[in-house]
């Protein structure tokens, strides 16, 4: 198996030849890997087993179980676990001693949708995507009827409060992965539906304008694979889940390789203790695969990346 270079530039990301190494299968469904910067370890979701698993050296456990069909998650500057709850419809907060509080459940009074995947912006706001999969039983999700008559993209501030509808309402389908740039003036949000990616002029109040297509027709008919996850490097190369694997995209909006994974992939995280290993949340499986490059420095992250 070996990767797909479409421009010389990405031959400066990853090896050409580089096989993904699995490091844990026999999952239903698994996403949300996020790596715990000082403890190393990797947390991720099987959402239709409602497990959350962890993974170090040592091999593999379950830390939490129910988890309430956990989806997409990340950590703050204080190294609290956000998750997003699909069975609660809910946003929450674990800090390091368990307590859990729900940050966002509603919107003008009515319930979210099922909030799916999860970022941190440097003032500690929280961004995140509302589709419908949630209230989805074929895709692991309950058969209860939405409350809000779209899908949308969130804020919280960093003091709390109801989340803030940062898009149109008619905008996306089935709003998915997110990510910043690295210097954080672009939000970059992919729509699984659409099988396109949307970027937007991020303002200093945190808000978005000028929301425009970055990529599009990320989907091939005889090859499985959709946008789903998705992870800015610290160069602004955009790596989202697509047919095969991952597709790589520059800041320019140029597809220039695509990384293959023997199994449909829904979400990928860099960690390891150079943040140079990409964690593949791939089906029933989990990957590892080096890099030559780094993630965006997330805000969990400040202190640990160099």
């Amino acid at each position: 198996m070996r990767h797909v270079a479409l421009h010389p530039s990405f031959e400066q990301l990853i090896d050409l030849d580089s096989a993904p190494r699995q490091v844990g299968t026999g999952y239903i469904w698994v996403e949300g890997p996020v790596w715990h910067p000082t403890d190393h370890y990797l947390l991720f979701s099987d959402i239709p087993g409602d497990v959350r698993r962890r993974w170090d050296k040592n091999g593999i456990v379950e830390v939490k179980r129910p988890s309430r069909n956990g989806n997409g998650m990340t950590y703050d500057r204080a190294l609290n676990l956000l998750v997003c709850e699909q069975a609660d419809f809910a946003v929450t907060r674990y800090s390091p001693d368990g307590t859990r509080i729900r940050l966002a459940t509603h919107f003008e009074g009515r319930a979210l949708n099922s909030p799916n995947d999860i970022v941190v912006r440097g003032d500690g706001s929280i961004y995140f995507t509302d589709p419908l999969y949630g209230r989805m039983p074929e895709f692991g999700g309950l058969a209860i009827p939405a409350e809000l008559d779209f899908q949308g993209v969130y804020r919280i501030e960093p003091g709390g409060g109801e989340p803030q509808l940062l898009v149109d309402r008619g905008t996306f389908d089935q709003p998915n992965g997110l990510c910043f740039s690295p210097d954080e003036k672009l939000l970059y949000v992919n729509d699984t539906e659409q099988t396109n990616i949307r970027v937007y002029d991020v303002h200093a109040d945190g808000s978005l304008a000028n929301g425009r297509i970055f990529a599009e027709s990320i989907v091939k008919e005889d090859v499985p694979g959709l946008p789903d996850g998705m992870k800015c490097d610290e160069a602004g190369n955009v790596w989202v889940t697509g047919p095969g694997g991952l597709w790589v995209y520059s800041a320019m909006g140029r597809l220039i390789g695509k990384i293959q994974i023997p199994e449909r992939v829904g979400n990928i995280h860099w960690g390891g203790p150079d943040w140079r290993t990409l964690f593949v949340a791939a089906s029933s499986s989990i990957y590892m695969l080096e890099t030559k490059i780094r993630p965006r420095r997330e805000p969990f992250m400040l202190e640990s990346v160099t």
